[in-house]
């Protein structure tokens, strides 16, 4: 079988040597790709609990309009998730890891691959929330085990998780580690093959990428952005392929509203 797990990696540096990037960008040859979970908004309990600052959807809001419309939340999160979260703002953006794309705001989803998770599959990890602590969020696309509530239970979650895949005999998965939460997903999708299909078509092409993630989740996107001239920035963390780091969401929160500010004054 082809199932490969997915961890942090081993280049990854938790020093923050490097200041946020406060420098401004030239937006109108800008594409501005932000991950969600982790980067522009903090983590909650659940997924559901997480909240929205209104000042982000206003900022948000403004940048979209100066990148041209190439502005993209490219996140775990399905694309009908990510309209309820931040609504009545909807934008470009890549779900599911890279299972779903929207070039524009108010065009149809794009689903970039079909279901791979079988019926017993899923039966077997939906069991896994019969402990109250474990959260299984199903994406259609892929399932996502959320262990938040019980950081402790990664370990075994993953061994468990593991034995199911064995046991149904599925090929070619990914067991995928983000921050308290392990995800089954295609092996053949992630969010930097969707990235690099994002920035070959309008309004993202022939823009420079500026991409914020903040977990291994995000490392697909990293290892793309060369190949367009790019730029990346982490949070809490240096991770490999970034130029700095930011130290919080909230300073990439800040650093959105000082990009927006800028505009608003029109320098």
């Amino acid at each position: 079988m082809d199932m490969q797990a997915i961890g942090a990696s081993d280049d990854d540096d938790p020093r923050l040597d490097d200041p946020p990037p406060w420098q401004p960008l030239d937006l109108a040859s800008t594409a501005l790709l932000l991950d969600v979970d982790g980067t522009i908004l903090d983590l909650a309990a659940t997924p559901s609990s997480v909240e929205v600052p209104r000042a982000l959807r206003t900022s948000l809001g403004v940048l979209h309009g100066r990148c041209g419309c190439a502005l993209a939340l490219v996140s775990g999160r399905l694309i009908e998730n990510l309209d309820a979260l931040f609504s009545p703002l909807r934008l470009p953006a890549i779900g599911g890891h890279g299972a779903q794309i929207r070039l524009r705001a108010h065009e149809p989803v794009h689903f970039r691959t079909g279901p791979v998770i079988g019926s017993a599959l899923r039966r077997l990890v939906e069991g896994l929330a019969l402990d109250p602590r474990i959260v299984v969020e199903d994406k259609g696309s892929s399932l996502a085990v959320h262990y938040r509530l019980a950081p402790e239970l990664g370990p075994s979650l993953e061994v468990k998780l593991r034995a199911m895949v064995d046991a149904v005999a599925a090929d070619a998965l990914d067991l995928l580690h983000g921050k308290l939460v392990i995800e089954l997903k295609s092996a053949k999708v992630n969010k930097g093959e969707a990235v690099r299909e994002l920035m070959q078509r309008a309004p993202f092409a022939r823009r420079t990428p500026v991409f914020v993630g903040d977990d291994v989740t995000d490392q697909s996107v990293f290892r793309m952005l060369p190949g367009f001239g790019g730029v990346g920035y982490s949070v809490e963390h240096l991770m490999a392929g970034a130029s700095a780091a930011f130290r919080s969401p909230g300073d990439v929160r800040v650093w959105l509203v000082h990009l927006s500010e800028q505009v608003l004054r029109g320098s």
